[in-house]
């Protein structure tokens, strides 16, 4: 399988496997990823996902022989929109861990995910314009919205790489480590959430990725929302229960 799925425990492991492409992105390669991010939002034991993937390039974007060949609908699904989730609604928090490149297409596969943990030699970019071409699976907007407009603007219209540490202080790489740390730094980030109750983690998600499209008054109401939304349910009872006797909660995600 192009993509491939594996559960530990609360996290699901997401893995691009087209090592041989690239991991560029065709028909077949969209459609499971779609199918991965489905098994994903539907398992209740299922709390947190990392996307990773096998070879030297997280992803290169668009396979271009699939476009030349005619089948370039068949990159974008209906769910996800390019590569399956470029357009993805999720309730649950996806990380993604990359190693090599992510370039065009796989920047944005990469801004599709709320947190990144990068490989020191990892480079990003959006070099559409060195081919008279034009990003389009939200790369133009997501950028500046995590890295600031100046710096977005540099990146779009030069479409030079953008170093992973360079990213990181940007703002748009939670940490850079060496290659070989990455997935167990991504499964670190990971257990810290899902020590957390993953009823308010999802809520709390909803609203914060909000926050640079929406007004305050919109915001205001979706952060009470999201406080109604788990008041009545077993883990908000749990945390405080948990706190006062002096012992880890324990989380039934109900």
């Amino acid at each position: 399988m192009p993509v491939e799925y594996v559960k530990k425990g609360h996290v699901a492991i997401i893995t691009m496997n087209r090592p041989e492409a690239r991991n560029a992105i065709n028909g077949e390669m969209a459609a499971t990823m779609e199918a991965a991010l489905d098994q994903m939002e539907s398992d209740p034991e299922v709390w947190v996902g990392i996307l990773t993937a096998v070879g030297k390039a997280f992803c290169a974007g668009a396979d271009l022989k699939e476009i030349s060949a005619g089948n370039g609908g068949a990159l974008s699904t209906r769910k996800g929109g390019f590569a399956g989730i470029a357009r993805r609604e999720r309730t649950k928090p996806l990380i993604a861990a990359i190693t090599g490149s992510a370039l065009a297409g796989g920047t944005e596969v990469a801004l599709s995910c709320d947190m990144i943990i990068a490989a020191d030699d990892t480079n990003f970019g959006l070099p559409e314009v060195k081919r008279s071409l034009v990003a389009g699976a939200g790369g133009l907007f997501r950028l500046p919205r995590v890295i600031g407009k100046a710096a977005a603007l540099e990146v779009i219209l030069t479409g030079d790489p953008l170093s992973s540490q360079r990213a990181y202080e940007l703002g748009m790489v939670n940490k850079v480590v060496p290659e070989a740390q990455v997935m167990d730094e991504a499964m670190k980030l990971a257990a810290r959430i899902t020590a957390n109750a993953p009823l308010a983690v999802a809520a709390s998600r909803a609203v914060a990725i909000e926050a640079t499209s929406k007004t305050d008054d919109e915001l205001w109401k979706a952060s009470g929302t999201a406080f109604a939304s788990i008041i009545n349910t077993e883990d908000y009872r749990e945390g405080p229960k948990a706190f006062i006797e002096k012992r880890a909660p324990v989380w039934k995600g109900k």
